[in-house]
């Protein structure tokens, strides 16, 4: 049966985080103490209040389909929110409410990219990118970024990587899976060659209210951008609501009026009870988010504090989102029961196996000297994470 399978789906990875959410939930099946770091995903609840307007919803027969790019009444939430936190202004009929950031992510890719065309991707970037660009039929191109700077982005390495088949430019700030966030010049630089080559850029902002020590930038604010990008934003980060599936973009109306039209063949609508639920959280206030992000901002400090005391480990400190990205490549060649490290995914499976530590490696996501970890976890769990991790390490020879 396989060798019917389409080339799109045959040239297609499996996501390397779900891989390693897929081995622990196996182990931990057997009765295995696993601690993971693993998920991107918030360890809040949903706010009750969110969840009582899904009740109220579906008891108020809020049920059934809705506009196949969202409610008016959500879209009107989704612009306020857009120029009350991202100084953007936008229209109702310029928003597109999706199945997720993702699910907008794809919308945007298959309504701009073709064959023959080519994506920029700056490296290390989510494991996700990649396959949606080549999925669109498109090619990614691949532009690195170094720790050293702090993840930035140069003018002359992004210039060198546009060719005339360029169409498209990923941004991703705060980064998953580096934490980092850009700052204006690394904006103003992408801003400076889309415009002279005349690129599309877009912006994953998912992460935007998790930023720990400055605030976040919408590159679409930035002057000479505002038509040329389309921003991505969701529910599920913000407002723990992971499960919920809803995300939106913000664009120009010809370029949300293509996407709609691609997504009402691709899905009927958006969940409609979640899309009531999302309308409640963004037109009220959000007591929660300054809590959540304090508890973050411990958490970071701590795991990145502890991970840098192990010989070997360089952490950068994250300014956003909730991973750390520890550059791990000082042990590869190294030991352990006779299984030598050659690779990100090499030291995973040895802190899975004999550490009972779920992490994700770095090489899916274009940075094998690399791996990630989630810090959306309890304290409890983190301490003896990387007392864990910290014991085996000492253990390589």
């Amino acid at each position: 049966m396989s060798n019917r399978f389409t080339n799109r789906i045959n040239m297609l990875q499996p996501s390397a985080t779900m891989m390693v959410i897929k081995k622990a939930a196996n182990m931990r099946a057997q009765g295995v103490d696993i601690i993971s770091f693993g998920a991107g995903e918030p360890d809040f609840d949903t706010p009750e209040v969110v969840i009582g307007a899904a009740v109220k919803a579906m008891e108020n027969g809020k049920t059934r389909y809705t506009p196949g790019s969202g409610t008016t009444s959500l879209k009107k939430s989704i612009a306020h929110k857009l120029k009350r936190d991202n100084q953007l202004h936008y229209e109702p009929k310029q928003i597109v409410v999706s199945n997720g950031a993702k699910h907008s992510l794809f919308n945007a890719c298959m309504t701009l990219l073709q064959d023959g065309d080519e994506a920029i991707l700056f490296s290390p970037f989510w494991v996700t990118y990649p396959e949606i660009v080549k999925l669109a039929g498109a090619t990614p191109v691949y532009v690195e970024t170094i720790a050293r700077n702090g993840f930035q982005i140069s003018m002359a390495s992004l210039e060198a990587a546009v060719s005339k088949n360029t169409k498209l430019i990923f941004v991703n700030t705060p980064s998953n899976p580096t934490g980092a966030i850009l700052n204006k010049e690394s904006l103003k630089n992408i801003v400076a060659v889309a415009k002279k080559r005349d690129l599309i850029i877009l912006s994953d902002e998912c992460y935007e209210a998790l930023t720990y020590d400055e605030p976040h930038v919408s590159i679409a604010s930035l002057p000479d951008a505002y038509e040329r990008t389309i921003t991505i934003q969701s529910m599920s980060k913000v407002y723990a609501m992971t499960g919920w599936r809803i995300g939106y973009t913000a664009s120009s109306v010809e370029c949300a009026n293509a996407m709609a039209k691609f997504q009402g063949q691709a899905t009927g609508c958006p969940n409609s009870i979640a899309q009531e639920a999302a309308d409640f959280a963004l037109s009220h206030e959000h007591p929660y988010l300054g809590k959540w992000r304090d508890a973050f901002k411990e958490r970071r400090t701590y795991m990145v504090n502890a991970l840098n005391e192990i010989p070997g480990f360089e952490t950068l400190m994250p300014k956003g989102a909730f991973y750390a990205f520890p550059n791990v490549s000082a042990f590869y060649g190294k030991e352990l029961d006779g299984v030598v490290i050659n690779s990100s995914l090499d030291l995973t499976n040895i802190l899975l196996e004999k550490a009972h530590v779920a992490v994700v490696p770095g090489g899916p996501f274009g940075a094998d000297d690399y791996i990630r970890l989630s810090y959306a976890t309890s304290m409890e769990n983190i301490i003896e994470g990387i007392n864990r991790i910290t014991k085996l390490m000492n253990t390589l020879s």
